[in-house]
């Protein structure tokens, strides 16, 4: 690979100016030796299980805990964030019950088609100065968070999400891996101190300890990358939420000097926000296509949306929502049936009694089945109960 020919501190200079104007908000450099811990700490995650079904965590675990195993030739990383900081508290969005809460990240369009393209457009400076470019948006095996923690844009805080004093938990992240040898940034220090917001505010205690999620337990997993049934233990504390979780970043002090997002490509879409729940469990493959082309969202996929849609329906303790669970038992997914099922007993648990006749002898899904029957029982304990 040809070595870059241009001054490391003017290459720098022009790659800051560069990203300034695609409207990057913060820019930092690193190298990628600069997380040596990374990889044990990667390793102990994985053993324990956090990652949960997300088997892509454990491939090329190599390539993540050591930047350098991912390409040998890079010899600076550059990590740069683009705030996404919401003008309205997204706490606020929980209190209606009835209206669906989508995560402030999927309620846009897909960051990562925008991000792709500006971090092109930076990574073209090192291009002129015949350096290798290699970028990066969450697409893979690249510890986003570590790296942008020592490159200096922010620290790691004890909700495991990346903490700028500038811009609060709002930040996306990309990386640029180059040959060109630069200049590279301090490394940011932690402020969290003794706050524990965002470990108290957990609604399904995702944090066995401060620094460490289980995934498994975590809404943003249970919702977004858990592709089965939800354990029924946690089905409750995930309230509205049908897809993603701000509750650990909403609440972290730092936000405070977070400003608005300025990226017009990133403007939250005002037509997902609060969407009737009985509407959105209505969706069919066409109609969740169409209102979630383009966002995060869409890459869940109907089924798995639905089911989400069906447990806030559950937890809404809307009476007035009985038919639209309803309508449910019948849908062709099994993930749909059962969650229909869960929720139509939290409904009217007399009405899920009066309907298992009529379903329950000829559901051919085993986990659908065994819905019903945990229902039904939870359904006899209420009637039974004082």
């Amino acid at each position: 690979m040809t070595k870059a020919r241009t001054d490391p501190a003017a290459l720098k200079a022009s790659l800051l100016a560069r990203a300034a104007a695609e409207g990057f908000d913060a820019v930092r450099i690193t190298t990628p030796s600069a997380i040596p811990e990374a990889a044990s700490r990667l390793a102990r995650w994985l053993e324990a299980g956090h990652h949960g079904s997300m088997g892509w965590m454990q491939d090329r675990a190599d390539w993540r805990g050591d930047p350098r195993a991912l390409w040998p030739e890079a010899r600076s990383v550059i990590m740069l964030g683009l705030s996404y900081a919401p003008l309205h508290d997204p706490l606020l969005a929980l209190e209606d019950a009835r209206r669906a809460v989508i995560s402030v990240y999927g309620a846009r369009r897909d960051y990562h088609d925008v991000i792709k393209g500006k971090l092109k457009t930076v990574a073209a400076v090192l291009r002129s100065a015949h350096a290798g470019v290699k970028v990066f948006v969450d697409t893979a095996p690249v510890m986003e968070k570590a790296l942008a923690e020592a490159a200096g844009l922010g620290w790691q805080g004890k909700h495991t999400v990346l903490v700028s004093r500038q811009h609060g938990s709002w930040l996306f992240l990309g990386a640029i891996f180059t040959t060109a040898e630069l200049p590279v940034d301090a490394p940011e220090t932690d402020h969290c101190g003794s706050c524990r917001r965002c470990l108290d505010v957990c609604p399904t205690d995702a944090f066995p300890e401060p620094y460490v999620l289980d995934a498994r337990r975590c809404i943003a997993y249970l919702t977004i990358e858990h592709a089965g049934h939800v354990d029924r233990v946690l089905r409750s504390g995930i309230g509205n939420r049908v897809f993603g979780c701000d509750d650990c970043l909403a609440v972290c002090p730092w936000n405070k000097f977070a400003g608005a997002a300025r990226e017009t490509r990133l403007a939250l879409r005002e037509d997902l926000l609060a969407l009737p729940l009985a509407s959105l469990a209505g969706l069919d493959d066409a109609a969740f296509r169409a209102l979630f082309a383009g966002t995060p969202v869409k890459r869940t996929g109907r089924d798995r949306f639905v089911r989400n849609v069906l447990i806030a329906l559950g937890n809404s303790a809307d009476p007035g929502l009985v038919p639209v669970a309803e309508a449910r038992l019948a849908d062709a997914s099994p993930l749909v049936r059962a969650m229909a099922v869960w929720a139509l007993g939290r409904l009217s648990p007399a009405r899920l009694a009066a309907l298992a006749g009529n379903h329950l002898p000829g559901e051919s899904d085993e986990a659908v089945r065994g819905e019903w029957q945990a229902s039904l029982l939870d359904a006899e304990a209420t009637r039974n109960a004082p």
